[in-house]
């Protein structure tokens, strides 16, 4: 952290930013200009906030010169995680598709869509067995009995599954179920007791991006699952909240090359919940792939006029199928496989 003294700063307040620098069991440097005077804190700089100097007197302003995540960090880990999903790597050279329905709902309909997603070349199952809605009056996902189902439905295929966790009083019936990814909301991203909970096991997480969060917000909630000792982390952007009605979300593909640079964990893209439309699906999916991501989160339902949930996002098995043969055209131009 470096802490810039206002011109007419005295030699008693710049000898007091020294000594809360070093209550904190830093050391520090003053640096004397022609018209600033500078004091930069040498250690560990996490352990300082620059609100707790930018109050002292004499003192212009404060501002960390690391990053505030360090598990997550690029710096600290220059390597790219590839993230172990029984068997499944993503982060590598492969391109991961996560296909399936926005929720359980029928033996049946699990059956179907479990089948497509085969069919389709993917090699990880999604569905919603709680679903976080914002009305409390629409259906809120079949609970346990829905993990059941699909956990049936997808080990005949020997397909991983991916579900959402809303509550920490539910992560007990995770594990039971041996749910492969647990999956953090866009509403749940900053529910710091649950992340810390999820960061105590070993389950490789989806954190999905806030509403309206920033990158530095979502880097920093996946600091949260890092620090309890999980490192199995994946990013998931799946559009922000802006202006603009036209589709559900706004996709900020910006998002991949930026998190590349600063994380070395996976990311991926739900072109679903970005468009909020089938039709948009493919050319988001497209554009995620381009810029670098990946995998992919996508709504596919054996019959998308049928779906008790988001049926207006939710690709076709035809139309999934159409899809990933498009991506296969895309990833070999960067060097990557589906």
């Amino acid at each position: 952290m470096i802490i810039v003294m206002k011109r007419e700063a005295t030699e008693a307040q710049i000898e007091a930013v020294v000594r809360k620098i070093r209550e904190f069991g830093l050391d520090a440097n003053v640096s004397k200009g022609t018209e600033r005077t500078v004091i930069g804190a040498i250690g560990d700089e996490r352990k300082l906030d620059p609100e707790q100097f930018d109050i002292l007197a004499g003192v212009d302003q404060s501002l960390h010169i690391v990053k505030p995540y360090k598990i997550v960090a690029r710096e600290w880990h220059p390597q790219d995680t590839v993230v172990d999903i029984r068997g499944v790597p993503l982060g590598g050279p492969q391109i991961q598709v996560i296909a399936g329905p926005c929720s359980v709902e029928t033996d049946e309909q699990m059956a179907r869509a479990a089948q497509a997603v085969v069919d389709a070349g993917c090699r990880l199952m999604r569905g919603g067995a709680f679903k976080p809605r914002t009305s409390p009056y629409t259906f809120q996902g079949k609970g346990v009995e829905g993990l059941a189902m699909f956990r049936q439905a997808a080990d005949r295929h020997n397909l991983p599954i991916v579900t959402e966790l809303m509550d920490v009083r539910t992560l007990e019936t995770f594990l039971e179920y041996d749910v492969d990814v647990i999956q953090i909301g866009t509403r749940s991203m900053q529910n710091f007791d649950l992340l810390k909970e999820v960061g105590r096991i070993s389950k490789p997480v989806i954190l999905k991006r806030g509403m309206s969060a920033t990158i530095s917000e979502w880097l920093m909630a996946a600091e949260y699952i890092a620090a309890g000792g999980n490192h199995n982390i994946i990013f998931c952007e799946r559009g922000i909240r802006t202006f603009e009605t036209y589709y559900r979300n706004v996709l900020d593909v910006t998002a991949v090359p930026v998190l590349k640079r600063e994380t070395h964990l996976p990311v991926i893209i739900d072109p679903s919940h970005a468009g909020g439309k089938a039709w948009m699906v493919p050319a988001l999916a497209r554009a995620a792939i381009a810029a670098g991501a990946d995998g992919l989160l996508v709504e596919m339902h054996p019959s998308p006029c049928e779906a008790w949930c988001d049926a207006d996002q939710a690709l076709s098995p035809a139309e999934l199928n159409t899809l990933m043969g498009e991506l296969r055209g895309i990833a070999p131009v960067l060097g990557r496989s589906i």
